[in-house]
């Protein structure tokens, strides 16, 4: 239970960091095309109380991750971070005054029930804290060489296609980075000193950062809607193979594994139901003509989300 409520808090956390950034950003009129307008923009933003909270929030989400790593399974933490979409919802519909409409209740229940039936049916079992080091040797080449391998791919397609393979990319890289730091947790008991003088704090960082890469380029390949169901289901079934080869975690198969796909291609239909509401896509400034901010419209209705 402890494990649950800790990676929901991230989950939590991390979605009202990215509603609270991306509203001051709207909050700031743009200042033109150019590099010196753009820092400018950039250094006005940074100084928004909006700005300073959801950094902070960001940095607890890790916090959080890592606490949920270090109390429980890769294979249950990281799938319950895609409830990150369900909180980007509501926290979003409350802070840009946005009413969902039914479409995208159903997509928010879609998810719900899809993530709730998947973990329920596979009952994730917690595993060792640590891993040995034949176990993340073959992992080295297996994983750098499938997250390039979907990027190169990737070269060769436009649009939808390309958004959703660098979203797998950048799933797979998130896996990756969430087995690193639930290494970087459990080898914590043997004193921070340990800790640093082995490799798996300095390639946590450098896989993150990758995975934030291939994350950006996602969004500007394609819309949210293609990327996200790759990025949402890619990171919970990557995250549950690594579980079970580096930590022994186990999940229950057999006559299981129907409820788990149904609740898989749930999973999937919600997340793309939700990228396409704009509480969770962005272009919150469109619904903020009620609000007297700084760059908005004030004659501008406040729609409904589509």
């Amino acid at each position: 239970m402890l494990t649950v409520v800790l990676a929901l808090l991230a989950a939590l956390s991390n979605a009202s960091a990215s509603v609270l950034q991306r509203r001051a950003a709207t909050d700031e009129p743009e200042g033109g095309t150019g590099l010196r307008q753009a820092v400018r923009w950039l250094g006005h933003v940074l100084r928004r109380p909006h700005w300073l909270a959801g950094t902070t929030l960001l940095a607890l989400s890790t916090v959080l991750q890592a606490a949920a790593l270090g109390t429980g399974g890769l294979s249950l933490v990281q799938p319950l971070l895609a409830a990150e979409l369900l909180f980007t919802l509501v926290v979003g519909s409350v802070v840009f005054h946005r009413r969902p409409d039914i479409r995208t209740w159903l997509a928010f229940a879609a998810l719900a029930a899809g993530l709730a039936m998947f973990l329920a049916a596979a009952a994730p079992a917690s595993g060792r804290s640590t891993a040995s080091a034949g176990r993340w040797l073959p992992l080295a080449g297996v994983l750098p060489a499938a997250v390039a391998g979907l990027a190169v791919a990737a070269r060769a397609v436009r649009g939808a296609p390309r958004a959703a393979l660098l979203g797998l990319a950048s799933a797979i890289s998130f896996a990756a980075t969430a087995a690193l730091l639930k290494e970087v947790t459990g080898s914590v008991q043997n004193g921070l000193g340990a800790v640093f003088t082995t490799w798996h704090p300095y390639a946590t960082a450098a896989t993150g950062v990758v995975g934030f890469l291939l994350l950006q380029s996602a969004f500007r390949a394609g819309t949210l809607a293609a990327s996200q169901p790759t990025l949402t289901v890619g990171d919970a079934l990557t995250s549950v193979a690594l579980g079970w080869f580096l930590f022994g975690e186990q999940i229950e198969l057999g006559v299981r594994i129907a409820p788990e796909v149904v609740g898989v291609v749930l999973m999937g239909a919600g997340s793309i139901g939700l990228a396409r509401a704009p509480s969770v896509a962005g272009g919150w400034d469109t619904a903020s003509g009620a609000r007297d901010g700084p760059g908005t419209d004030p004659q501008r209705p406040v729609p409904q989300e589509s």
